[in-house]
């Protein structure tokens, strides 16, 4: 078995609920190894990332590129691939497409932080940047909580009501709004994923709100203002997703929080926390999730994958 997966392949072999437990999964499976993801500058102002793991039966390498200004060229900030490789003989079992894996990871990540964490699960859903991630987040939110209505805000009007019906092909209400920091005051579901190069959010969440800071994932990328993440220090519950946060988690980062101090996701999920006990150990207020990335969850898409593949081939007629 060696293949190569279109976007739409891709896409069809990592349905959220399903990756969720398989990245859940992968928390829990001591023959993981991660090594820390290379990030190389390219001359135009991009970077190239190499971002290899392995467990007891995979070993997959993401090899991505990120140009921020793609969009005025017609193309995607984020190309590239996920190779996947059979632990035990070395045969390549299939290549992935890199941009759906990382939009769909992504998004089940925040999902499976929602999941565990959130106080209220309810909507409306607030999706800042209605790029990429803010389809893929609309997706898993829906397909994995059940939830009904989006709240869309954009610094492209085109952009956000291009999300505004898509939420709508899925069966959701949903509508653009004009000014996100006043939205926080009414969504208990918060996912800021824009293009993190300047302070898009101003505003405190509400006292139930669970947010997902997706959109910076270097140290010098931001989205949200220093002097909220200062106040969810104090007031609120900071969870990172790995520990490569400590060093990437530009949001917190840039508000001189010690991010090296804060739980993990898998630190959580490791000792079976869910948001019923880890509420009593916390103070009352926001829960803000910062995911940054990590390879580890690369090789969760491809255990979920590969799993789909194995079904096929063992399926007659496929």
């Amino acid at each position: 078995m060696s293949t190569y997966l279109t976007p739409a392949q891709t896409a069809q072999k990592l349905p959220y609920p399903a990756l969720a437990r398989h990245l859940e999964a992968l928390l829990q499976d001591s023959t993981v190894k991660v090594p820390p993801r290379m990030v190389l500058p390219l001359a135009g102002g991009g970077s190239y990332f190499v971002m290899p793991a392995t467990d007891a039966t995979l070993a997959i390498s993401k090899l991505i590129t990120f140009i921020p200004d793609n969009a005025g060229r017609g193309l995607p900030s984020i190309q590239g691939d996920v190779v996947v490789f059979d632990a035990s003989t070395g045969q390549r079992l299939c290549i992935l497409d890199g941009p759906t894996v990382t939009a769909r990871r992504t998004a089940a990540v925040s999902l499976l932080a929602a999941q565990k964490l959130a106080p209220n699960t309810d909507g409306p859903l607030l999706i800042v940047g209605a790029g990429v991630q803010g389809h893929s987040h609309a997706e898993a939110f829906a397909s994995g909580l059940g939830l009904r209505e989006v709240w869309v805000a954009s610094r492209s009007a085109a952009s956000a009501d291009a999300l505004v019906r898509h939420c709508h092909s899925l069966g959701l209400r949903a509508k653009r709004v004009d000014d996100a920091n006043a939205a926080l005051a009414d969504c208990p579901l918060v996912v800021s994923t824009t293009s993190a190069q300047a302070v898009a959010l101003h505003a405190r969440p509400r006292a139930d709100a669970f947010v997902a800071a997706v959109g910076a994932f270097t140290p010098r990328m931001v989205e949200w203002d220093a002097a909220v993440c200062q106040s969810l220090a104090r007031e609120g519950t900071l969870v990172v997703d790995t520990r490569d946060a400590d060093h990437e988690a530009g949001d917190l980062i840039q508000a001189g929080i010690d991010v090296s101090t804060l739980p993990t996701l898998a630190d959580l999920i490791a000792s079976s926390a869910t948001w019923t006990d880890y509420a009593s150990q916390r103070p009352s207020g926001p829960v803000f999730f910062k995911s940054c990335g990590w390879a580890g969850w690369d090789l969760a898409a491809a255990r979920c994958a590969v799993s789909g593949l194995r079904l096929d081939l063992q399926t007659p007629g496929v």
